[in-house]
């Protein structure tokens, strides 16, 4: 039997369902884990885009992680959302409290639709405070550029933003090429090690609202679940392109992916 894997979400909620902490937990729970979360915010939002972000209290949002730690426990975190530096402070002080606990950092900063999901000048938090505790980073172009400072327009360039975020003290980056123009999408994972290139042919869709969220919580299951970080991010790539294709067609704009598959698939 493979381990159900406890993975504690620290993100933002999304009220039309197709990313935040709403594809976290489908995503997780469609790869067997159990998942659990702490909301840092509300948004309203479909798949046109963000219309209002409402953080919740700072307190709140470490209570939920506490509660959720002193009783069910984790086998990882997933972060997603944080919305300023003052969040980014509180994860940070959750995330040490536990650190036999790997963490995937996924640093959101702008929704699919283009609205900003985390303050210009907390990116410097994340870089700083929040990237070294990162079992595995997650980043697409856009955001490894503000991280880095480096622009992004090949896979080269990836490697060496990557290579950057490794020397910031991540232990693992996985470097999303969905933002660099080609007929293929290329992600590269890094490593102190080496790096595992993962290729597919860039699927003509207008719906790809969440993925990032979809595969960081896919990897964050995985790693939950004891697999080995290249296994992990090889399943939870696979599952992303395979929920891509079985989009259902939701919504006007960036439509959400097909989180369910696996399961439908089981029965």
């Amino acid at each position: 039997m493979q381990p159900l894997g406890r993975v504690l979400i620290i993100a933002g909620s999304d009220s039309g369902g197709g990313a935040g902490i709403q594809a976290d937990i489908k995503t997780v729970t469609a790869l067997g884990g159990y998942a659990a979360t702490a909301v840092t915010a509300i948004t309203v939002q479909n798949t046109l885009g963000v219309t209002g972000v409402h953080p919740i209290p700072l307190d709140v949002v470490e209570a939920q992680a506490r509660a959720v730690l002193d009783d069910i426990g984790a086998d990882a975190f997933k972060t997603g959302m944080l919305g300023d530096a003052a969040t980014v402070d509180v994860v940070v002080r959750i995330l040490e409290r536990a650190p036999s606990i790997p963490a995937v950092i996924d640093p959101v900063m702008v929704a699919k639709g283009g609205a900003a999901l985390l303050a210009a000048e907390a990116v410097a938090a994340v870089r700083e405070r929040l990237v070294p505790h990162a079992a595995l980073l997650t980043p697409n172009a856009p955001e490894a550029e503000a991280l880095t400072g480096l622009s992004i327009a090949c896979a080269d360039d990836l490697r060496r933003a990557g290579d950057a975020l490794l020397r910031a003290g991540a232990r693992a980056v996985l470097m999303k090429g969905g933002h660099v123009p080609g007929e293929r999408v290329t992600d590269i994972l890094m490593t102190a090690s080496g790096e595992t290139v993962f290729e597919a042919e860039r699927l003509d869709t207008r719906h790809t609202h969440g993925t990032g969220c979809t595969l960081a919580s896919a990897c964050a299951a995985g790693l939950a679940q004891g697999r080995p970080l290249t296994d992990a991010v090889a399943r939870a790539w696979a599952y992303v392109q395979e929920a891509m294709a079985r989009a259902p067609g939701f919504g006007r704009g960036h439509g959400p992916l097909d989180h369910g598959w696996p399961l439908r698939e089981a029965r």
